[in-house]
């Protein structure tokens, strides 16, 4: 049997991705199959969204339109020495790889026959509002780059990047969302530390930061105007603004970019 979309890898975001191509019906489920070494999660998978399995990943390859690797790139190379020796002439059309740090020519030397797009998408992507960054190689056709925009479309927002800039989107986009949750669990600290419970500190960190975030998308503004109408001469907020300056608040967060930019490209060896 053939399916539009294979899928090597199980995972957490490989259900946030599927589940969400499902709720929106961009795919169905009979159209989907997915390659997990696990019975438990291979049953898991059968039950909750009813789409095929299998624990061969030669015969997932044989027999889907597209393919989706969705694994840790530490096992790459265990994948694509259980693809030696296969018919290559049956390849899937197109390859989409969301393993960080791994380059279009190091898929290329394994599926060379195949469009390959390197893809780094974001956790934020388990509940719908991913941030995803795609590079295409030269042989994917406009037609399959819309299918890998639609793909990840479900699952937030899509952008098309050079592949050298993927290294710096995994430390921007692809790290940030680490680096935004210490912030929340740092204003949550500072709220309990001047009297406040901390549930309460908690929801008032995250909703700052969750409408703060939208208020800058909906209307638009670069972050420092918004700051600037926050803060008053001899207010609270610039008193607030110069402690963060003195502690190096925004190098911290540069510095922090750039470490998980270098480590992605460390990783592509």
């Amino acid at each position: 049997m053939s399916y539009k979309l294979g899928v090597i890898g199980g995972g957490v975001m490989a259900e946030a991705i599927i589940s969400c191509l499902l709720d929106q019906k961009i795919y169905q489920s009979n159209q989907i199959q997915v390659s997990e070494p696990q019975i438990s999660r291979r049953e898991y998978w059968q039950d909750s969204y009813g789409v095929a399995t299998t624990n061969n990943n030669q015969e997932l390859f044989d027999h889907c339109e597209v393919l989706l690797l969705a694994i840790k790139p530490q096992i790459f190379s265990l994948v694509a020495s259980e693809l030696e020796g296969i018919n290559f002439s049956n390849s899937p059309r197109l390859i989409i790889s969301i393993l960080a740090g791994t380059s279009l020519d190091k898929l290329e030397s394994v599926f060379s026959r195949s469009g390959v797009i390197r893809v780094m998408p974001n956790t934020p992507a388990l509940v719908g509002k991913g941030m995803t960054a795609i590079a295409p190689n030269g042989k994917v056709s406009k037609e399959d780059l819309t299918v890998a925009q639609s793909i990840f479309g479900a699952i937030g927002e899509v952008i098309e990047v050079p592949e050298y800039q993927m290294d710096a989107v995994t430390g921007l986009s692809g790290s940030g969302p680490a680096f935004v949750a210490m912030m929340i669990e740092a204003l949550s600290d500072g709220g309990v530390a001047v009297g406040l419970p901390r549930a309460i500190a908690s929801q008032l960190a995250l909703q700052t930061v969750l409408g703060t975030a939208e208020l800058i998308k909906t209307k638009q503004l670069h972050p420092a105007i918004l700051k600037d109408q926050v803060t008053s001469p001899g207010g609270t907020t610039i008193a607030g603004v110069a402690q963060l300056e003195k502690n190096g608040f925004r190098h911290a967060l540069i510095e922090a970019v750039k470490a998980a930019k270098v480590r992605s490209e460390e990783l592509n060896g």
